[in-house]
């Protein structure tokens, strides 16, 4: 297909963005739903989305660099005109439901705001887009791996701090 049949179906280049990006919505949004009723525990449902986000990446191999391509476009505009978070909308409602969920079950620890905390993690699933594309399967794994010790809190060792220190 070329660039001037594919401007017969769309006026310019955001629209032919937004319909590719609303159709990847419709084929990521019942995966991610799909994952996350596997389980009632937010962090459970925050590791489901991780992983499926992973099989999506396996499935769909060119997802990560339209992704990417979207929120360049995206940073490119002035806040007001596109979205107000860089990505998948699918991947944004399905975090914010679990987080808002999660606040009002009141488990989000105390002091921490729904809206950040949904930034967050988005941010963080977003930012593992960039080593799925040059990790060995492995080394991906691994760092998957870490990503859900970071939202279980379990990352780091606690430290103790030294006597009179």
């Amino acid at each position: 297909m070329t660039s001037g049949s594919l401007y017969h179906y769309f006026p310019n280049k955001s629209e032919l963005l937004k319909a590719t990006a609303d159709e990847i919505d419709d084929i990521v949004l019942p995966r991610l739903r799909a994952a996350v009723a596997q389980s009632d525990d937010v962090v459970e449902q925050l590791d489901t989305v991780l992983d499926e986000s992973k099989r999506l990446m396996h499935d769909y191999p060119y997802l990560p660099a339209f992704l990417r391509a979207v929120r360049s476009e995206s940073t490119a505009k002035s806040p007001h005109d596109g979205p107000q978070y860089p990505g998948s909308k699918a991947l944004h409602d399905i975090v914010a439901e679990i987080v808002e969920r999660a606040h009002a079950q009141g488990s989000l620890s105390p002091g921490t705001a729904p809206g950040p905390a949904i930034d967050a993690i988005c941010a963080l699933t977003r930012g593992l887009t960039e080593p799925a594309a040059r990790l060995s399967p492995e080394a991906y794994e691994a760092t998957l791996a870490s990503a859900k010790r970071m939202i279980r809190g379990t990352l780091f060792a606690p430290t103790t701090k030294a006597a009179g220190g």
